[in-house]
């Protein structure tokens, strides 16, 4: 067993209190972090907290993205769902296969992990714990720096490669021992906790559920527009996705491709639209009068521009329809 270990490294306090530790014992660790769809608007936005974080470590990043094979675990997790759509479990364990792959690819001996003990309580019980180890093909090869003496001594620290005695023995959901380490180590390049993972947002989960139902042809980009706007389901494999704000129509707009239909104000303002699904009279009808509802449009009819690659102008009479009961 060597010197050099695979460290998850979300870019949180712990994972980063986690890699420190085993660097202050000397060793060569290469942090791995994993994007997907469901990570938050804020990270996707604002870049990755992990490069920042593996930066201020000195330690080198892989990024790996977890891909559609992914998608078909939050599809049909094998240990179910947490409060909403957050497949924790089976999760924790698609994330380690791969970091074991990596490790085996980078010539590593283990992997190092924030997890602390009772911290989450899907994932970080014991019993949870000790099958998500199991069921990855890590028994024994999983360090916990932040918690290690909660749990038998793994194969590095039984062969004396790591000193236990500068191992923690953090448990529960405070985290105050975890922030006086920053200050202790001077680290800034860390992000809050909580509200990385989309999953775990009842609103965003509803909008998910409802596409896994409604579209057996979803791809990425649908995953994507789920955290932008409001959603209308206009009939089964028809749905709105109308701005809320400058911001969003110009996001929808950006994304916007020819496998959708994009829609537009004409004359008055109002939110932009994407439309995936039919687009017959009707649909049209329901759309131009759910953008005229959140628009500033006074008069009888409501005139709006579609792009399906192709321009074309539509005059709706103004219905009284109430877009809530449509929405999503």
């Amino acid at each position: 067993m060597n010197r050099k270990a695979i460290s998850l490294l979300s870019g949180g306090l712990d994972s980063t209190l986690a890699t420190k530790l085993i660097l202050e014992q000397g060793f060569d660790v290469v942090g791995l972090h994993f994007t997907s769809p469901f990570s938050n608007r804020k990270e996707r936005e604002e870049g990755l907290q992990a490069i920042k974080t593996a930066s201020e470590l000195g330690i080198r990043l892989i990024i790996r993205d977890k891909g559609a094979e992914y998608i078909e675990v939050v599809q049909n997790p094998k240990h179910g769902y947490g409060k909403n759509m957050n497949p924790c479990i089976d999760c924790r364990i698609f994330m380690l296969r791969k970091a074991r792959e990596i490790m085996i690819e980078e010539g590593a001996s283990f992997i190092v992990t924030g997890e602390v003990l009772g911290q989450r309580p899907m994932s970080q019980r014991r019993d949870t714990i000790q099958l998500i180890e199991t069921a990855s093909g890590l028994e024994a090869l999983i360090v916990r720096p932040l918690s290690a003496k909660h749990f038998l001594p793994t194969v590095p620290e039984r062969e004396e490669i790591i000193d236990r005695e500068r191992l923690l023995d953090i448990a529960g959901r405070s985290r105050a021992v975890q922030y006086n380490l920053a200050a202790t180590y001077n680290l800034k390049e860390f992000s809050c906790p909580g509200g990385g993972c989309l999953l775990t947002d009842p609103i965003f989960s509803n909008k998910l559920r409802d596409l896994f139902a409604n579209d057996k042809g979803f791809a990425t980009k649908d995953i994507e527009l789920l955290s932008i706007g409001r959603h209308f389901r206009l009939s089964i494999d028809t749905k709105l996705v109308i701005g809320r704000n400058k911001g969003e129509n110009e996001r929808l707009e950006s994304m916007w491709s020819s496998a959708y239909v994009l829609f537009s104000p004409v004359g008055f303002n109002g939110p932009s639209g994407i439309l995936k699904g039919a687009s017959d009279k009707t649909i049209i009808s329901h759309v131009a009068n759910i953008i005229g509802y959140y628009g500033k449009n006074n008069a009888s009819t409501i005139t709006v521009e579609s792009n399906n690659g192709t321009l074309k102008r539509h005059i709706i009479d103004k219905a009284d329809i109430m877009p809530e009961r449509f929405r999503i």
